[in-house]
């Protein structure tokens, strides 16, 4: 990865290295907002990803992509979440912590809704975990709540680079598809906190699945079938009774090599989503009020302004949040 450096060992989650919100003091986050105000909140879960994984696997593979894109674009990144919704497939594994779907949505919800009335307007949702249905549930009740410019965009990892995740039969760099904490998941690992992962404990299970491949997609939604992966229930065996190793499919086929490219495009991408957002609307512009709500001008212009600049906060359009 020539254009990118990563680590060896570890991440910026502790350290004051201008990434995380959370690291920052008051001031530095006033200066901040006034070069890059757009912020990326990664999103996951914790679940077990096997013998070998960590259980924050999904978390760790967002937040060490957005750390790398804020060190060269200057956006900031907020400290993830770190339990998230799960399909009903994952009911009862243990190490999995699943939230309701209404509370995670709730809960991303107000997150977006603080980030904003802080003055972080645009927000990239980077999501590590299979919750594709809820998020974007989120996103649209807080616009419809608060009905305020903003820029919010949802995006998976995994959308933004089908070609690398798929299988050699389908053009891609791996022997079997990917579904969790396999062959690709455990690569993307590899590549990017392999000082968490233990190759010495990986095993190999076979998925489940009791209709004929060309309906139902696996995880990445990458080969186009007619049903994603969270469009059913039943069809698929529950994770606890045929897959309890917490791993499906063969994560010993795993190794950094196979990712490398596709973590370099990943960050590519999410660099160049950043630099067009901040080129379109600089710090401080939005979207054109006049055509993204019909909130009165007075109210808009108060909220907009904020609570210590002699506005008011976004809490006084709606509440609770």
């Amino acid at each position: 990865m020539a254009k990118w450096h990563i680590p060896p060992k570890g991440g910026h989650l502790d350290l004051p290295t201008g990434v995380y919100y959370q690291n920052m003091t008051g001031r530095e986050i006033d200066e901040r907002l006034k070069k890059n105000d757009l912020i990326i909140i990664p999103v996951g879960a914790s679940e077990n990803h096997g013998p070998h994984a960590p259980n924050g696997e999904d978390i760790f593979l967002v937040t060490r992509l957005a750390e790398q894109v804020a060190l060269k674009t200057g956006c900031t990144v907020a400290q993830p979440i770190w339990y998230g919704s799960h399909p009903y497939q994952h009911l009862g594994m243990p190490g999995t912590i699943i939230i309701p779907e209404e509370v995670f949505a709730a809960y991303l919800r107000a997150v977006i809704a603080g980030f904003w009335n802080t003055g972080f307007r645009k927000q990239i949702i980077i999501n590590g975990h299979g919750q594709d249905y809820v998020i974007p549930m989120a996103i649209h009740q807080f616009g419809k709540r608060y009905q305020v410019p903003a820029v919010l965009i949802y995006l998976h990892w995994w959308n933004a680079i089908p070609q690398y995740i798929r299988d050699k039969e389908h053009g891609g760099p791996f022997e079997t598809p990917f579904i969790h904490a396999d062959e690709c998941e455990t690569s993307y690992s590899l590549a990017l906190f392999p000082e968490l992962v233990k190759m010495a404990d990986a095993v190999d299970t076979i998925p489940s699945g009791f209709l004929p491949g060309e309906h139902i997609d696996r995880s990445g939604d990458v080969y186009n079938r007619p049903i994603r992966w969270y469009q059913h229930l039943g069809l698929v065996a529950m994770e606890v009774i045929h897959t309890p190793e917490g791993v499906i499919g063969k994560s010993t086929l795993a190794s950094a090599e196979k990712a490398k490219p596709g973590v370099e495009a990943i960050m590519d991408y999410l660099a160049r989503l950043v630099t067009d957002i901040m080129a379109r609307f600089p710090p401080g512009v939005l979207p054109p009020q006049d055509k993204v709500t019909q909130r009165d001008e007075k109210t808009l212009a108060d909220v907009m302004r904020g609570p210590t600049k002699g506005g008011r906060h976004i809490y006084t359009i709606a509440y609770p949040p």
